[in-house]
């Protein structure tokens, strides 16, 4: 299961309430795995209890505030465990691509109305993951930890450029197709 460890992530590159978490999910890490705010925090409990996080000593928070996390030595070693365990990529499951499948028999009413709304949707990810790029990865910024995280950031791109290509191409494809019958 990969939440407990970008969770660790986030937590390693800086220590964080988990209210900021379940915001650095929504602006970063949630482009490409997301968690619900309950899931985060039922996390942060797990991976205090297994005693990889622990709250902030100074910050020991009265009623009503929040309280800052930070990654204990046991925490650092299982993420970098986790990194160095060879995983097998994950097979394709696309909600469309079935309903395009199942369109082929039963009839195609409703899906090209979705594919064009799918192509918007991609196009404006597409232009948000760009914009991302050129503010925070002009020329010359090149660390090894900016390099990696703006490689993350070129996936995004990258799969949202493929995305919007074979939108178009399957909305040429429905501009050929006759009527709404099954093939």
């Amino acid at each position: 299961m990969s939440l407990p460890h970008a969770i660790l992530t986030a937590l390693v590159e800086k220590p964080s309430s988990g209210l900021e978490l379940t915001r650095r999910f929504d602006r970063s890490i949630g482009y490409f795995w997301s968690a619900t705010h309950q899931q985060i925090y039922r996390e942060l409990g797990k991976l205090e209890a297994q005693g990889l996080i622990r709250a902030l000593p100074d910050q020991q928070p009265a009623r009503g505030q929040k309280k800052s996390y930070e990654v204990l030595p046991a925490g650092r070693a299982e993420l970098s465990r986790w990194t160095a365990t060879p995983q097998d990529p994950k097979p394709l499951r696309d909600t469309m691509l079935l309903r395009l499948r199942a369109a082929a028999v039963v009839g195609t009413a409703g899906v090209e109305a979705d594919l064009r709304r799918h192509l918007e949707l991609h196009e404006r990810q597409l232009a948000e993951y760009e914009e991302i790029e050129r503010r925070d990865f002009p020329p010359g910024r090149d660390s090894p930890e900016d390099r990696l995280r703006h490689l993350v950031l070129r996936a995004g791109i990258d799969l949202e450029t493929f995305w919007t290509q074979w939108l178009v191409h399957a909305l040429a494809e429905f501009a050929e197709l006759p009527g709404d019958e099954p093939a």
